[in-house]
């Protein structure tokens, strides 16, 4: 029997909520008080993967809310809507929903592409963008045809998700064994445990999870050529306003430092480029003291491009 919802639910500081922004239902989990920092999760996990940065964040005076994505978790699980315009705006939703008119906007791996792509198609609602081993699309697009020892090799995996129904299959077989093993391979040392990459392989085995997380990597490889990827391209062009930091694992196998780090080009405001030694593609969860420590640092600062 596959898992159900119940599992990402999770007890801690904390509290679970359903928001509904756009016609979706979607999972959060909230913590503390102050200005609100949205916390956007990538593959292969759900929200669980900020519960450091939940505490830490509610401790020095922030309103932290991590979200389930559309298709992961407890959130909906619509049969389409995994394209970054949809998923941005899901996410400006959610933060409208939460009751407010803007947020530091925090992205993980596909979290950190739908914020970057947030930050050019509703660009009021980010106050603050933070990347995490993500960098801005056109970058990633560039780096895919550029670098093909690289950057290209690194994405390989990707490429076998483009075939229809066998990768869900794979993601789930064997108790999501394939998806652990992504985890480590993409970690650096001493990281995950097993107890917490079983976590996350139960987490992708709740129906329909597998499917649309592939569906994000579909989109992004199929509409490079579309009318509608095409369209998504020019717009991405436009320069980002909001003050950014990229924090990046110094040792990520998947998403190489070297391509995240030209992303500054697409940024007119104050930026900063961190890279966190030691970690690999979950700086957030290997390294969260020193992660947390940038991350507040930063949000703290008035002037963050000292």
């Amino acid at each position: 029997m596959p898992p159900d919802e119940s599992l990402v639910q999770v007890e801690g500081p904390w509290t679970h909520r359903a928001v509904h922004a756009g016609g979706t239902r979607f999972h959060v989990v909230e913590a503390g008080e102050g200005p609100l920092v949205l916390l956007l999760h990538g593959f292969p996990q759900f929200w669980w993967t900020w519960r450091h940065q939940l505490v830490s964040l509610a401790e020095a005076g922030y309103r932290a809310v991590a979200a389930d994505l559309r298709g992961y978790g407890a959130s909906d699980k619509p049969p389409r809507g995994y394209d970054l315009p949809t998923l941005a705006a899901d996410a400006a939703g959610l933060v409208r929903a939460l009751g407010e008119t803007g947020a530091v906007v925090v992205g993980h791996d596909w979290g950190g592409l739908l914020a970057w792509t947030m930050s050019v198609v509703d660009p009021k609602v980010v106050r603050r963008l933070v990347a995490v081993s993500a960098p801005h699309p056109l970058r990633l697009r560039a780096a895919l045809y550029t670098d093909p020892f690289g950057q290209l090799k690194a994405s390989r995996y990707a490429l076998g998700f483009q075939v229809p129904l066998l990768p869900e299959r794979r993601l789930t077989a064997r108790g999501g064994a394939l998806a652990g093993r992504l985890i480590e391979r993409w970690a650096g040392p001493a990281w995950p445990s097993e107890g917490l990459t079983r976590t996350y392989q139960d987490a992708l085995r709740i129906p329909a999870v597998a499917h649309s997380a592939l569906e994000y990597y579909r989109w992004f490889a199929r509409s490079q050529l579309r009318p509608d990827g095409l369209r998504y391209a020019r717009q991405m062009r436009a320069e980002i306003e909001a003050p950014t930091l990229q924090l990046h694992g110094a040792l990520d196998p998947c998403v190489l430092p070297r391509t995240a780090q030209g992303s500054s080009r697409f940024v007119a405001a104050p930026y900063r480029w961190r890279l966190i030694e030691g970690a690999g593609h979950f700086p957030h969860e290997e390294r969260p003291e020193q992660f947390d420590a940038e991350l507040i640092a930063w949000l703290a600062d008035p002037e963050p491009d000292r």
